[in-house]
């Protein structure tokens, strides 16, 4: 099967935090239309990873593509244009506590787009009941659980219908139920819409169910990348551990 052309590259990249370099010469193909979930253990550079891939942060050193593009040189206005095609699911969600979930979905869309107030309404909506939760539309988000702000977050992600979807610990305090159905849900974006999907997780169950490709991250470089079954019979022993667990760590 031939490779589908890469939908995001990074380069060489460096990052440090003071003396802590949390990524140590990265290079990274993310192929488009594909899942590539990112693991390793806490504090190993994933979620910075994304940061970098979505313009959150800068590389001390290297370059990062998002479709050809290097997006490390954008003026920041050309930059916000690439952000337009990429979707951000934080770890905690990050909805706006002050305004409703449908609100909140319709928040990027009011900002991105001229559509009207109608068309809007009518699209956020529509990303809710997608996510199976057209009831709490009018609801706070103070008043959802922790799978059900999981869910608004991934409806406001897509709001844009962007070609990129990162994704931040999506099974981060979910039950094993829940985390399942979220995995679902991103799965199918992956074969219905053809959505590039970037995961972290440390957590295996659900990095199996989702990814094409896992790669590993330990100490700021990349350790071991491939299939699930690349991982498991790995050289290091690191990865072929995190492979066993149920959880990661």
């Amino acid at each position: 099967m031939t490779e589908p052309p890469a939908a995001i590259r990074l380069d060489r990249v460096s990052k440090a935090f003071g003396s802590f370099r949390v990524l140590d010469d990265v290079s990274l193909r993310i192929p488009r239309g594909r899942a590539t979930v990112v693991l390793g253990r806490s504090g190993t550079g994933k979620s910075v990873t994304l940061r970098h891939i979505v313009g959150l942060l800068q590389p001390d050193a290297g370059r990062v593509f998002v479709d050809d593009v290097e997006i490390t040189a954008l003026s920041p206005s050309a930059l916000a244009e690439v952000r337009q095609r990429i979707g951000f699911l934080f770890q905690n969600a990050a909805l706006f506590d002050s305004i409703t979930v449908a609100e909140n979905v319709a928040f990027p869309m009011r900002r991105h787009t001229t559509l009207s107030d109608g068309e809007v309404r009518a699209r956020a909506l529509e990303k809710l009941a997608a996510v199976g939760l057209a009831r709490a539309a009018e609801s706070m988000p103070g008043s959802l659980s922790g799978g059900m702000r999981k869910r608004a977050g991934l409806a406001r992600a897509m709001a844009l219908d962007p070609a990129i979807l990162l994704v931040d610990e999506p099974s981060a305090g979910l039950d094993p139920v829940t985390s399942e159905e979220i995995d679902d849900l991103l799965v199918a974006l992956k074969h219905q819409r053809g959505t590039t999907l970037v995961v972290v997780t440390h957590n295996i169950p659900s990095a199996r169910r989702i990814a094409d490709t896992m790669v590993f991250l330990h100490e700021g470089r990349v350790l071991a990348s491939g299939t699930a079954a690349d991982l498991e019979r790995c050289e290091h022993e690191l990865v072929r551990k995190f492979m066993q667990s149920e959880a990661g760590g």
